[in-house]
C-alpha cells in the first residue's frame, strides 16, 4: 500500500494509543448509565466527576463548571443560544467576530431569525480583531461578544485577553470558541476574563462526539435540549462516559506536552516555510505572520489561485493529504469562498485558491521535506493566469 502523509489536523486527529487505552474498559466493563442509582451508575457517575474536574484544571475552571456535550458545535450553539434565552430580557444584541466558525455564524443567523441583533467584528488584513474597534461596538443592550482563541483556517491568535478585560468593565459575558487553541497554547478563564468557552476532543487526539462548555458560576444559561436534566439541567442526553474519559485523557497528554510539542510543530512549520518562500515567489501567506500558532499554515501562489483544487488532487495521488479550507464549510459548499479569506480582504477568487496545511503529533520532518517537494513537482503541472 502506498505512504500516506496527513496534513489535516485542524480538521481531525486521529484518537491517541494512550487516549483509546483508557477508554476501552468503558465500552464493555464499566458501561453504566451515570444517572442510575445502583453500583454500575454510581461508578459511572464516579468516573464521569473525575473526568469533569480533570478537564476543568486545564483551563483554571472548577468542576461544576464545566457542561459536556457532543462537540465543539454544539457548545457552541448552546453558549449563543442558552445566552441569548436567558438574558434576552436585558437585550437583544451580541456580537461576533466576521472570522468565526460555521456553527457560530449560522447560530448567529439563526438567533436574527428569532429578533436578536448580531453586529460583526470586522478583521484586519492579517485576521486580527481589533479590542478598540470592539470597544466601540458594545451597547448597553448587548448580552454577549464570541471571539474564537485561534482561527480555524489562519491559524490567527486572537487578543482574548484584552477583549476578555474590555467585557468584564463594561458588564457584558464573554465566550469564546476554543476548539482550535485548546491544549496547544495556554488558557486561564479566570485571568482571561472568559465566562463561556467551547471545547472538544478529537481536535487534541481525543475520539469524535466529545466536547464541553465551560459557563462561569453565577452565569445563567438556557437549554437548547431538553430531557431527563443531564449536567445539572443543562445540557440533557445519556453522558457518552467512553467519549468524555478518551476526552479528559487527550486532554492531560495534550496540556503535558505541550511547550515540548509547540516547540516541535514550530520547526516543521519553519522547514515548511523557510521552502516555501525560498523556492517559489509566487507563494504568499495568508493570515499574519506572527500572530499565530504554527500548526496551521494558509498559503496561496500568485496566478494559481483556479488551479487549487486540482493541485490538492494531484497531492492526494502523491498520497497527502491537506485542505483547502474548514472541513466543517466543505458540506455541500465546495463552491463557495472562504469567509475567512474574505474577511482579511481577498477577493472571491483569491479566496478559493488557498491551501491549507495543519501539523500534527504524527507528522515528522521527513514528511514535512516530502509535502515540499512534491508541491514543487506539481506546481509545474499547473496553468497560471500570468502565462
Amino acid at each position: 500500500m502506498r505512504n500516506r502523509f496527513y496534513f489535516d489536523n485542524a480538521a481531525s486527529t486521529s484518537v491517541d494509543s494512550r487516549v483509546l487505552e483508557a477508554m476501552i474498559p468503558y465500552f464493555s466493563d464499566n458501561y453504566g448509565n451515570a444517572s442510575s442509582m445502583h453500583f454500575f451508575g454510581a461508578k459511572a457517575k464516579a468516573v464521569l466527576s473525575d473526568a469533569r474536574a480533570r478537564i476543568a484544571q486545564c483551563i483554571n475552571a472548577q468542576p461544576e463548571e464545566i457542561i459536556f456535550t457532543s462537540s465543539g458545535t454544539e457548545a457552541n450553539n448552546l453558549a449563543l443560544k442558552g445566552i441569548a434565552h436567558a438574558y434576552r430580557g436585558n437585550g437583544k444584541h451580541l456580537i461576533v467576530s466576521s472570522i468565526e466558525h460555521d456553527c457560530i455564524l449560522n447560530t448567529c443567523q439563526w438567533l436574527t431569525d428569532q429578533r436578536f441583533e448580531v453586529s460583526y467584528i470586522p478583521v484586519n488584513e492579517s485576521g486580527v480583531v481589533d479590542p478598540a474597534i470592539l470597544q466601540r461596538m458594545i451597547r448597553k443592550d448587548t448580552l454577549l461578544v464570541s471571539v474564537m482563541h485561534v482561527n480555524n483556517e489562519l491559524g490567527t491568535l486572537q487578543p482574548i485577553s484584552e477583549i476578555g478585560k474590555i467585557c468584564y468593565e463594561h458588564g457584558v459575558l464573554f465566550h469564546s470558541d476554543c476548539c482550535q487553541s485548546f491544549g496547544k497554547t495556554p488558557i486561564d478563564v479566570s485571568r482571561q476574563h472568559i465566562d463561556l468557552l467551547s471545547l472538544n476532543a478529537h481536535k487534541i487526539y481525543g475520539p469524535k462526539g466529545a466536547g464541553a462548555l465551560f459557563l462561569r458560576k453565577g452565569v445563567s444559561i438556557a437549554p437548547i435540549f431538553h430531557g431527563g436534566g443531564q449536567e445539572s439541567g443543562r445540557r440533557s442526553s445519556t453522558e457518552n462516559i467512553p467519549a468524555i474519559v478518551g476526552f479528559a485523557k487527550a486532554a492531560e497528554i495534550s496540556i503535558m506536552e505541550m511547550e515540548s510539542e509547540y516547540k516541535r510543530i514550530s520547526d516543521l512549520q519553519s522547514a515548511f516555510l523557510t521552502h516555501l518562500f525560498g523556492n517559489y515567489e509566487s507563494a504568499y501567506l495568508n493570515g499574519d505572520s506572527n500572530e499565530r500558532l504554527p500548526y496551521i499554515v494558509n498559503f496561496s501562489f500568485h496566478g494559481l489561485e483556479g488551479e487549487t483544487i486540482r493541485l490538492l488532487l494531484l497531492l492526494e495521488e502523491a498520497g497527502i493529504a491537506v485542505s483547502t479550507g474548514s472541513a466543517c464549510s466543505s458540506n455541500g459548499n465546495s463552491g463557495n469562498a472562504s469567509h475567512v479569506l474574505q474577511a482579511i480582504g481577498l477577493n472571491p477568487f483569491e479566496a478559493r485558491g488557498a491551501i491549507r496545511i495543519s501539523f500534527g503529533r504524527y507528522n515528522t520532518m521527513d514528511e514535512v521535506w516530502y509535502l515540499s517537494e512534491s508541491i514543487g513537482k506539481l506546481l509545474g503541472k499547473l496553468n497560471s493566469i500570468y502565462s
